[in-house]
């Protein structure tokens, strides 16, 4: 893609892997739109980049997909990437009835929801350019699920697999299909987690956005760091081994939530 020429929407874009997006697109001379719920957020992003364009949208929310759309496309006809990253994680265990089923569900209507109602809305226009993308993020949790996050586990591989569907069904147009496949990231995605990652397993933002680059201005169809390749070879090879190393942190996570409620 000819990122310097293109005009990008971000969902999501203002933190974490979304506003590291922003810094380096922006690098690169898009013009850069972005999205999320906290108007807060947004402002300050805008104090940070003042070339951008901001719109307060929650991409788990239909009608405010379908307003986004209206009018960002009436204000930049020239639209032609949008990047599905808005998204949601949280530990959760399914023995604890606390959450109602609306709130255990966030993650699906966030992360997979929201990128098919994104494509669905903005497919048609995109379709109109010379040369367009979507590109999906999706995570190494697509490969290999991750107990402590079940609902988020679920999302991501839902996003996986509807981004393989739709690109076989673009294939010929003039619209490409990518995926973004990032690892762990130390972002504030953790900030309320109550058992917090190892920093040492996770990468930075900016050099995970780095590889995405990349991988944009190439055309490359899944895009992902070295650590998810092997993640993804080994998850093929030992998949009950990895799960269950990643199991002892959900029994952590188990015991610290019981101990809060008690």
């Amino acid at each position: 893609m000819d990122l310097k020429n293109s005009t990008v929407l971000i969902t999501g874009g203002t933190s974490g892997i979304g506003l590291e997006l922003v810094k380096q697109l922006t690098e690169k001379g898009a013009q850069i739109i972005i999205t999320g719920r906290r108007l807060e957020a947004l402002n300050e992003t805008k104090k940070q980049f003042r070339n951008i364009h901001t719109f307060q949208s929650d991409a788990g929310s239909p009608e405010d997909t379908r307003r986004l759309f209206e009018e960002v496309t009436r204000q930049f006809p020239d639209l032609n990437i949008i990047i599905n990253n808005a998204g949601e994680m949280r530990l959760i265990d399914m023995l604890d009835s606390s959450k109602s089923l609306e709130n255990l569900m966030r993650e699906i209507d966030i992360n997979l929801s929201g990128t098919i109602r994104m494509v669905h809305q903005f497919l048609p226009h995109l379709m109109e350019k010379q040369s367009a993308a979507i590109v999906n993020v999706s995570s190494a949790i697509a490969f290999l699920a991750y107990s402590s996050a079940p609902v988020y586990s679920a999302s991501k591989a839902g996003v996986h697999a509807f981004t393989m569907a739709l690109r076989l069904q673009l294939k010929g147009t003039n619209v490409k299909v990518l995926e973004f496949i990032p690892p762990g990231v130390n972002t504030n995605l953790q900030n309320e987690w109550i058992l917090q990652p190892n920093p040492r397993q996770m990468m930075d933002a900016d050099k995970v956005v780095q590889v995405a680059i990349k991988g944009l201005e190439k055309d490359t169809p899944e895009i992902m760091p070295v650590l998810v390749k092997i993640i993804r070879f080994l998850g093929h090879i030992i998949p009950k081994t990895l799960m269950n190393f990643g199991h002892r942190e959900f029994q952590r996570f188990r015991q610290l939530n019981n101990q809060l409620k008690t």
